[in-house]
């Protein structure tokens, strides 16, 4: 969902810095190859992870849901010299794709993938993160914020991709909308968690940045 004009999204993108070469590359196979390439960050989305990780310069941090790698590495753009990062996706089907691009980012020996269920895969992370980027399915991002808020080293960084969902969260909600209910209910738990700050920034299809305290 786009809530600007297209002309004012492309100043936009002309007066950000620039989509690395590899990123452009990476984004013109996911939209000929994969389904659903709207799901990529995409340029200003993802130069906006890179400079928030680099003004974080995070020593861990975690992606749940890679896709096909795009938003892995505008993260890893920031990571400290001995940093990592874990990003963890469903769809084994993408697994090479992603370590393709992962390892000629020059990033690939600081990005560990793992495949499989998130809900199975957090718990057996036995680290603290200085950053955690929440871009998977909708209905379980509550679920995630509790798996993940007791990881967090204070200070740390929580973002959450697609959180006014083409702007469905202002519209009256369909009763089969699971979505949709969702993610009313994940920004109302984040605007009331009293161990986060936190802002929804109306970036591309909405971007909360939650500070835990």
């Amino acid at each position: 969902m786009h809530f600007l004009s297209e002309t004012v999204e492309n100043y936009i993108e002309q007066h950000s810095e620039d989509e690395p070469e590899l990123l452009r590359e990476l984004s013109r196979e996911t939209h000929l190859k994969v389904l659903q390439p709207r799901m990529l960050s995409g340029h200003f989305q993802g130069r906006v992870l890179s400079v928030l990780s680099k003004m974080k310069s995070p020593k861990t941090i975690l992606e749940i849901g890679t896709y096909t790698g795009y938003s892995a590495i505008c993260l890893a753009e920031g990571l400290d010299k001995e940093g990592v990062l874990h990003t963890i996706d469903v769809n084994e089907e993408l697994f090479e794709l992603q370590r393709r691009y992962f390892d000629k980012s020059g990033f690939g020996d600081k990005i560990i993938q793992h495949t499989g269920n998130a809900m199975d895969i957090i718990p057996s992370l036995h680290k603290k993160f200085d950053l955690v980027f929440i871009d998977a399915d909708k209905v379980n991002y509550a679920n995630y914020f509790d798996l993940i808020i007791d990881k967090m080293n204070p200070g740390g960084i929580i973002l959450s991709d697609n959180v006014l969902w083409s702007g469905k969260v202002v519209e009256k909600v369909k009763a089969n909308d699971k979505n949709t209910k969702a993610l009313l209910t994940y920004n109302k738990k984040l605007k009331e968690d009293p161990r986060v700050e936190t802002v929804l920034l109306p970036i591309r299809d909405g971007l909360t940045l939650s500070r835990v305290i």
